[in-house]
């Protein structure tokens, strides 16, 4: 039996050759394997015979029934033999598999041998992802929901990298447009007032207190500024650099619209829409053709003054991507652009791509609780929280585990006194705390070497070994739902566990054999934690 084979990949195999036994030709589609929320029932489930109760018109535990009794056959005779102890059909028709303890046994050597290189995975194949996050205007500082996708989005790169994609970070600069010239606006009556002059602030320009930082800055060393709205994108965009740079979080490209998205590309975008038949000039505007892709209706993308719409040139920069030679483009957008996703998969449909190669993932808002009371935000008149004073109440590590911490479809709520707390009602000190707690178990016994795995035979042990080794199945959901907060619940879990171990269990002192299974599963645990930790940006303190 090979100890390196990967079971999932035999099971989805086994399984596929099952469902053509059913009935010839037979296809379930996509087999996603899923873990059991109650370890009672088993360690990997799948609920492939419910997508096939439809097919077969049978119900799902019949279908499950027989799948599982066939699986149990195949797998005897497969490489995966001695690995699986029992296949289930169970609840409402999911087939459940429960591992073997030589497969925990060998899985965790495993991991003692190789270490974090054992949970990198090849299933990405190389394929080149972009993923497109933050994208703030460069006309304030980050807002709470600009650090929520920037903790997202770094970590879904992370951990998309480790599972084999060519994974890359892209921040689209918009600094051009109505919003910098209401910038400029807004700075130069800034610097009218700071001169004395008594100036009727419009409501719908900037007024946070930023803007007269650099209208003061703009008068204090007499700068000669002939184009207000660019100083000040530039100005922020520098604030905006460094407080994400102190959040941990780097591009591998900031693309700016002004450089790379001018009027030549969207020509040339929108060109190429039109001998496709999918541009039509109607009403003195130019439209796209949007509805022959299921939009609603058609969009306007220059305007009967000339003008552009939004659309034009987030159209021309999807195109640039796939040029670039990006396979899957992932973009993290805040909720009030949902209604926005429609379009430009019409766009990329248009151009000839697979729409389905355009992943949008709605990252939704959160709400900053102080004292009891969430804090209001209005990003015009300055009164929000930013990234930076988050970073200044609670550290880096605290504010991108609690951005992460709940699926980017609900909204959340960022207890800034919990994160501050080091109890273990923090998870993010509660998880540090038992990485550290173990390199100084390790510490103390020193030089003993790992091994003796069948030693490991108390309750709490065995669920510790079964919680490490899940990490697979954790990363590989992350991937395919573009959401790494699943990663956060583990890791609690994962420390957890280990505080279970430990609080029932001596390591130290006990006899060779069982002192080296037990320093081998803290040895296990501490790769585990380190990983999933550096995966989400955090620090790794071996001390606390």
């Amino acid at each position: 039996m090979n100890k390196n084979i990967d079971i999932k990949k035999v099971l989805e195999e086994l399984l596929k050759e099952e469902i053509v036994s059913l009935e010839p030709g037979l296809n379930a589609g996509a087999i996603i394997f899923e873990l059991p929320r109650d370890g009672r029932f088993g360690d990997l489930a799948v609920n492939t015979a419910m997508q096939l109760c439809k097919k077969l018109r049978k119900p799902p535990m019949q279908i499950a029934g027989a799948l599982a009794e066939g699986l149990k056959r195949r797998i005897a005779v497969s490489a995966a033999a001695g690995m699986i102890d029992d296949v289930r059909a169970e609840g409402a028709g999911f087939i459940n598999f429960y591992f073997s303890g030589e497969y925990f046994r060998r899985r965790l050597q495993t991991v003692l041998d190789q270490g974090a290189e054992a949970f990198r995975s090849r299933g990405g194949a190389g394929k080149k992802v972009l993923i497109e996050f933050v994208s703030a205007n460069p006309t304030g500082s980050l807002s709470v929901a600009h650090a929520r996708q920037a903790a997202v989005g770094d970590a879904l790169a992370n951990i998309m990298r480790i599972s084999g994609y060519q994974a890359d970070r892209e921040y689209y600069l918009n600094d051009e447009g109505n919003q910098i010239n209401i910038l400029g606006r807004s700075i130069e009556l800034r610097l009218r007032e700071l001169k004395g002059e008594k100036i009727d602030f419009p409501e719908d320009h900037y007024q946070g207190d930023y803007i007269r930082d650099i209208a003061r800055e703009i008068m204090e060393k007499r700068l000669n500024v002939e184009d207000y709205g660019r100083f000040g994108a530039d100005y922020i965009l520098e604030i905006i650099r460094r407080e994400l740079d102190d959040f941990g979080v780097k591009f591998d490209r900031w693309y700016s619209q002004k450089d790379n998205c001018n009027e030549v590309r969207i020509k040339e975008a929108l060109a190429d829409l039109r001998a496709r038949g999918y541009i039509y000039d109607e009403g003195g505007a130019v439209w796209f053709k949007s509805t022959a892709f299921g939009d609603d209706k058609d969009r306007v993308v220059v305007k009967s003054d000339g003008a552009y719409t939004y659309l034009a040139p987030d159209i021309a920069y999807h195109q640039d991507k796939y040029k670039r030679g990006y396979g899957l483009l992932v973009n993290l957008w805040g909720p009030d652009h949902h209604g926005y996703i429609s379009r430009l998969k019409a766009s990329v449909a248009a151009s000839g791509h697979d729409p389905e190669t355009l992943c949008v993932v709605i990252v939704q808002l959160a709400t900053i609780f102080r004292g009891g009371q969430p804090v209001q935000m209005s990003t015009r008149k300055g009164q929000y929280i930013t990234l930076r004073e988050v970073l200044n109440e609670v550290g880096s590590d605290a504010a991108r585990f609690f951005f992460v911490m709940r699926r980017t479809s609900s909204h959340l709520d960022f207890d800034l006194e919990i994160a501050k707390k080091q109890t273990s009602e923090n998870p993010v000190y509660y998880i540090q705390y038992a990485y550290a707690r173990i390199c100084g178990i390790l510490k103390q016994a020193g030089a003993v070497e790992p091994g003796y795995l069948d030693l490991l035979r108390e309750k709490e042990e065995l669920d510790l070994v079964k919680k490490l080794c899940q990490l697979d199945y954790v990363l590989e959901i992350c991937v395919l739902g573009r959401d790494p907060y699943l990663l956060t619940v583990y890791l609690q879990e994962t420390a957890e566990a280990f505080h279970r171990f430990y609080d029932r269990h001596r390591v130290l002192g006990q006899e060779s054999g069982l002192l080296s299974a037990r320093v081998a599963l803290l040895r296990a645990a501490g790769i585990v934690l380190a990983l999933g930790l550096e995966l989400l940006g955090i620090s790794r303190p071996e001390k606390m």
